[in-house]
């Protein structure tokens, strides 16, 4: 016999205020992390473009 789904409790004004939260905060965290990396690629690539002094790099450094 197939299972019936079972529904799901009401949702409480507190849990929607907490998963709103949740949502904004990660939704902030995203954003932050997206503009440290834009600022770091900003920043390597202005490395990568000046001329560096003495012997050239022999290999290039990985990317992790």
């Amino acid at each position: 016999m197939p299972k019936t789904h079972k529904s799901s409790p009401p949702k409480t004004p507190t849990t929607k205020a907490n998963r709103a939260r949740r949502r904004r905060l990660l939704s902030a965290l995203r954003d932050a992390v997206k503009k440290e990396k834009a600022e770091r690629a900003e920043r390597h690539a202005g490395i990568s473009q000046a001329p560096r002094a003495g012997r050239p790099r022999a290999r290039r450094p990985s990317r992790r």
